[in-house]
């Protein structure tokens, strides 16, 4: 009897395009490999969703750690729970690392956000991550500070994950970046064969911004066109990595709408989903067709790049130069929230380190 699959699953088994869970919560990754998921990823903001969603799971462990570990901070300890809870969902993608020599089964574990201008801290950070377990994939935010940090830790043999990207000239630099890290080791006849480097680009934060944009200035434009520019800025980016042959393989994430997802598929790509998206695709009636190579509607790219300054940044690649990626809107926005959800994860630990005495029961 034909067993009835969804499109995202078959999407996962006839293309070239990678299906990740965005989020390290086993019970979520669990599921969503039955779907063919090939990946995971976290953050700052995943990690503190799932403390808050699991609490009462997770308490019990941050108290162990308290006491097991006396001259810890809090930040130790939020560090302690951060990798577990990330080794603890590498741990289910490690067959999947073995099966394929290392090119899937990777969960992606982020680098201390506030080390965003600090290259040396974000090259120790990534080392140290990527010691955890051997399919970790350390996600760097896309600075200027980092592009060296990419070179480095790509020659020293760690798989990257570029996120807080959001522009064709940002997936640009750090491919750049990640091919000469390559070439250093090629030329000490160090194995490349298994790295397998990921290029974010967050599209729903891109059409967030032009959202913000048009708000604030009174720009007048179909809104239509404002879902379409993530996606236009990842296929423009799409067809350059393809002319140039980098080894790096972008990446979609931020979902706002099913196009995050189906204009992406066929691509040699990665589409890392949060799992209630998976859950809406899954029984959506989108179907599994190759969308890739369809272009986006060039009057409505030609309206983006007339009306909004920012789209030309995003799309053209030589309208950004590296620095002046600290200094793009989405950049700062992204960065302050991941920082604020790391902040807020320290805080959950704090709160059970000294809990407040004013609290009932306390």
């Amino acid at each position: 009897m034909k067993v009835w699959k969804s499109a995202l699953h078959q999407m996962a088994e006839t293309t070239k395009t990678q299906l990740w869970n965005d989020s390290c919560a086993v019970s979520e990754l669990t599921e969503s490999m039955k779907h063919g998921a090939v990946g995971a990823t976290t953050n700052p903001v995943i990690v503190g969703n799932v403390l808050k969603k699991e609490l009462p799971e997770w308490s019990p462990r941050i108290l162990e750690f308290v006491h097991a570990h006396p001259l810890d901070s809090e930040d130790d300890i939020a560090w302690r729970i951060i990798e577990e809870m990330g080794t603890t969902a590498a741990k289910l993608l490690l067959p999947v690392f073995r099966a394929s020599g290392g090119l899937k089964g990777r969960l992606s574990m982020q680098t201390n956000p506030k080390y965003w201008r600090d290259s040396q801290k974000m090259v120790e950070h990534a080392l140290h991550l990527a010691s955890l377990a051997p399919n970790i994939q350390v996600k760097i935010p896309t600075t200027f500070a980092s592009l060296s940090a990419f070179e480095e830790v790509t020659y020293r043999g760690v798989s990257i994950n570029a996120t807080v990207s959001f522009t064709v000239a940002q997936a640009v630099a750090v491919a750049e970046a990640v091919e000469r890290g390559l070439a250093r080791r090629r030329r000490e006849s160090l194995d490349c064969s298994a790295m397998s480097p990921v290029v974010t680009i967050m599209v729903g934060r891109v059409d967030d911004w032009l959202k913000k944009v048009a708000e604030k200035q009174g720009i007048i434009t179909d809104p239509g066109y404002l879902e379409w520019a993530g996606v236009a800025v990842f296929k423009h980016a799409y067809e350059i990595y393809q002319q140039r042959g980098y080894r790096s393989k972008l990446l979609s994430a931020a979902y706002r709408n099913h196009m995050h997802w189906s204009e992406f598929i066929g691509g040699d790509v990665v589409v890392s989903i949060p799992f209630d998206w998976q859950q809406r695709f899954v029984a959506s009636d989108v179907t599994c067709e190759s969308r890739m190579a369809n272009p986006v509607n060039p009057v409505a790219v030609g309206e983006l790049l007339r009306k909004f300054p920012d789209f030309v940044k995003a799309y053209e690649e030589g309208a950004l130069i590296p620095a002046e990626f600290d200094s793009y809107a989405p950049t700062r926005r992204t960065l302050r929230q991941f920082i604020a959800a790391y902040d807020e994860v320290v805080s959950i630990v704090r709160n059970l380190m000294i809990p407040d005495p004013d609290l009932k029961g306390q």
